[in-house]
């Protein structure tokens, strides 16, 4: 059995310790906050039940199943409305639904017609001689109207990120493996379908949250945890002695383990190295996490015309509005807003609107709410509102990300018992980071 210490209690800190301390080992976790949960965070407030981070994640019966089922969450565990396969789009000032097949493609407004036959040529296209952002990577393979119309509001939406910065292989694995492997995204779609293979170009799996919201999940590990959980001891100092043995300086007081795990963003962990290790210092610190701001606006019924009959809008960067998109939160999980009433949530910010830190909360709702109000059919005031603003939000995985994730390995190396985890790498979903905590739990081995 080996003695662990876990510095960050958001999902990647608790998960990896509970698939650790389901291996045998002995675990501590040291958390900054006063809560654990990390950007995980659900309020109830006047009948509204409000996400201020992650609004769902995707159950592909991996490591979320393996957890919801051992802590006894399945009772609370809801799947999205049927109603959440449509997305809508902006365009010409109206949302569009996404096309959701061929015959609904070719019917589509969001493309012109020589978009959709250019199409045709996308198999033609040769492999990626170079790294190239999605941007260029989407251009080159299907054209500048499906980036415009449909990948960069997906990039803006997932990412709050820029298609040109953003690495394809690093960003969008799933789309670039089509081209590796096949050739083509078109034919490796089909052969991938063809072959029964779930890892297509989008993610596969069940949408799902929780009754009393995404917070359920990381309250229901810290509670199995119990008095390994220790809350308001912000880690300052890291050091490994001769004999292989870390310490960790908090709280005034030094924490002895064989293993340390640093589930922290990447630049508070390379606050953590600067002194051990200069260069993964360096790369840590060169992965950019832009702000943005979470708002959600509560309306009676009656004063939104749009039916609100699917998962949200995403707002293309072409159009020129700040609005990122819009979450239709109370048609997507029951119990999200009172009768006869709606809960949107809306996103504003990103890698290309950095400048919303220096925003009042009030401004950035009014702001919103003045983009939104034309596009849904708004009338009147909300009858609740709630702003989130995450100075830091989510991490960039931009060109160059993977060469600095191998970089960060190969000086790992030089330190074992040191690990890290988080989601600044192997993806930024919920699902992701628990699939890379139990990655780790297998990778130290049972106690």
């Amino acid at each position: 059995m080996a003695e662990i210490i876990i510095i960050g209690a958001g999902i990647s800190g608790l998960a990896s310790a509970w698939f650790l301390k389901q291996s045998g080992h002995q675990v501590q976790i040291l958390e900054a906050g006063p809560q654990p949960g990390g950007c995980l965070r659900s309020e109830q407030s006047d009948g509204f039940l409000v996400e201020a981070g992650p609004n769902s994640t995707l159950d592909r019966g991996d490591a979320l199943g393996e957890l919801v089922q051992a802590l006894g969450l399945e009772q609370e565990m809801l799947e999205a409305n049927r109603a959440a396969r449509r997305r809508y789009i902006l365009k010409d000032n109206r949302p569009v639904a996404l096309p959701g097949g061929p015959v609904a493609f070719f019917k589509t407004p969001l493309f012109s017609t020589d978009a959709k036959l250019r199409l045709l040529l996308e198999p033609f296209h040769g492999r990626a001689t170079k790294e190239e952002s999605v941007a260029e990577f989407v251009r080159r393979r299907l054209g500048h109207e499906f980036l415009d119309w449909a990948v960069d509001p997906f990039i803006s939406g997932v990412y709050a990120g820029d298609a040109e910065a953003l690495s394809v292989r690093a960003a969008t694995a799933r789309i670039y493996a089509l081209e590796a492997e096949y050739g083509s995204l078109i034919l490796g779609a089909i052969m991938r379908m063809v072959r029964g293979r779930r890892s297509g170009p989008a993610p596969s799996g069940r949408l799902v949250s929780f009754r009393r919201g995404m917070q359920s999940l990381p309250n229901a590990i810290a509670d199995a945890l119990g008095d390994a959980v220790h809350l308001q001891h912000a880690a300052t100092h890291l050091s490994q002695s001769p004999g292989g043995r870390w310490s960790v300086r908090a709280n005034d007081m030094d924490y002895s383990a064989d293993h340390v795990v640093l589930a922290a963003p990447a630049y508070h962990a390379a606050e953590l190295v600067a002194s051990l290790d200069a260069t993964m210092a360096d790369s840590l610190s060169q992965i950019a996490y832009p702000p943005v701001a979470s708002i959600a606006l509560g309306f009676a019924r009656n004063r939104v015309a749009h039916p609100l009959d699917g998962f949200g809008m995403l707002i293309p960067r072409c159009t020129g509005l700040q609005t990122l998109g819009v979450l239709f939160s109370s048609t997507l999980f029951p119990g999200r807003a009172p009768d006869h009433t709606v809960l949107l949530t809306a996103f504003i910010g990103g890698a290309r609107n950095t400048k919303i830190t220096d925003r009042e909360d009030t401004a950035l709702a009014t702001h919103v709410l003045r983009d939104l109000r034309p596009l849904l059919g708004i009338q009147g005031e909300p009858v609740f509102s709630r702003v989130r603003l995450w100075p830091r939000a989510i991490p960039q995985y931009e060109l160059g990300h993977l060469d600095r994730l191998a970089g960060i390995d190969t000086s790992l190396a030089r330190w074992p018992g040191l690990h890290l985890r988080a989601n600044w790498r192997d993806g930024i979903s919920v699902a992701d980071c628990l699939n890379s905590a139990k990655a780790l739990a297998e990778t130290i081995g049972p106690g």
